[in-house]
């Protein structure tokens, strides 16, 4: 039986707004060099917007990490390191898996530029990296799979997530030897899904120790019920401008799913948009679009459905004490969307804080949990274990 729409709207909507338009993927992507997860390819220092001002010194990286293929990719980030001395055994590190940026290289977060076309989101989210910075640790900011780098990137999909944001952490210490073993997966928005799977990964090298993990509005839940939102919603705005980062995303993991096939014309410049634009281009095509139907009549959604309920963060076993910050004025990651996967995460015997903020929006709650987040971090380092409210 068909959920009801208020039920789709609440659930859909988080995913869809919590989205960065992604790339198809490429058949031509370069070979990766061999070598093994975390195994740092290059290094050059980094200024301008995408590096952090309070940080010692910044750095662009590319190192290896393993795709949702399984197989090995190229994947670029920034690290940027404290100007205070590090502790013994290192300075703390916290990995960042960064929200809606977009789909062309140009949107990763470390090409950012001052008025590029990302740099809206990335400006509201820098200050609480730097001052994580400030405050002695150092922060490791991946790009994604595919983003930035060759290939298409796929979006949400919890695999290729954790291992980029795990493997960035043991390359940045092969950048700088003061970076300690001790980590922290921390995430906003798509970010937060990547954090909470991250939390949730067994494969971790024995060369780092993983902490804890910090979600902020973390997307994903409900990622299911896109098709029957958008076949139940058409005409609506916010969810055909992500729609592409959805389709992108799944055909980057799944080359049976082909996004032109799946949708009818009238969609078609959307895809076109997310090819080469970023989340505003997106969002103005996506205003001039009106459609009575998205996809196409026999359409193969039922594929493109499965894919995208494999990447719900439905019962993951977090390993980790782990927060989640969800402002209550969110309309892209609505709160009762992210009190139900804190209660699943709860149902897993996770060790979970979960801590919300009055009036704080989507972009808002980044900077509204940061002393939540560092007392947490502390807590933990110190050798505490952070209240749960499970």
């Amino acid at each position: 039986m068909p959920l009801p729409r208020s039920r789709l709207t609440a659930l859909s909507l988080a995913v869809l707004a919590a989205a960065a338009i992604m790339a198809p993927a490429t058949a031509d992507a370069r070979p990766v060099p061999p070598g093994q997860r975390g195994t740092l390819l290059s290094a050059r220092p980094l200024t301008g917007a995408a590096a952090l001002p309070t940080a010692a010194r910044n750095w662009y990286v590319t190192y290896v990490s393993e795709g949702a293929s399984g197989r090995p990719v190229t994947v670029s980030g920034v690290v940027s390191v404290p100007a205070s001395p590090p502790p013994p055994g290192g300075w703390p590190v916290i990995s960042w898996a960064h929200g809606t940026t977009g789909t062309a290289d140009v949107c990763a977060p470390s090409a950012d530029t001052a008025g590029g076309p990302a740099h809206g989101y990335l400006a509201s989210v820098n200050p609480t990296l730097d001052a994580w910075v400030a405050h002695g640790f150092a922060v490791v900011r991946t790009d994604y799979e595919g983003l930035g780098t060759p290939g298409g990137h796929p979006y949400l999909n919890g695999r290729s997530a954790a291992d980029s944001v795990i493997d960035m952490v043991r390359a940045a210490r092969r950048v700088d030897p003061h970076i300690g073993r001790d980590w922290f997966a921390a995430g906003h928005s798509q970010g937060g899904h990547a954090a909470l799977f991250s939390a949730a990964a067994t494969g971790e090298r024995g060369d780092v120790r993983l902490r804890g993990a910090i979600a902020i509005a973390p997307g994903g839940w409900g990622y299911s019920q896109t098709v029957a939102y958008l076949q139940a919603m058409p005409g609506a705005k916010d969810a055909l401008a992500f729609l592409p980062t959805i389709l992108f995303g799944a055909a980057a993991a799944d080359p049976a799913i082909t996004p032109e096939e799946l949708v009818t014309d009238g969609v078609k410049p959307l895809l076109d948009a997310a090819r080469t634009g970023c989340m505003d281009q997106v969002r103005a095509v996506a205003a001039d679009t009106s459609v009575s139907s998205v996809f196409r009549p026999g359409a193969d959604t039922a594929t493109l459905t499965g894919y995208l309920r494999a990447q719900e963060p439905v019962g993951l076993k977090v390993r980790v004490p782990t927060l989640v910050a969800q402002g209550t004025a969110d309309v892209l990651v609505p709160k009762q969307t992210t009190d139900l996967m804190v209660a699943d995460l709860c149902a897993g015997a996770a060790k979970v804080t979960y801590r919300t903020y009055a009036g704080a929006d989507h972009r808002a709650s980044v900077a509204a949990s940061f002393d939540d987040a560092l007392a947490f971090a502390r807590t933990i380092l110190a050798g505490g274990t952070p209240a749960s409210t499970c």
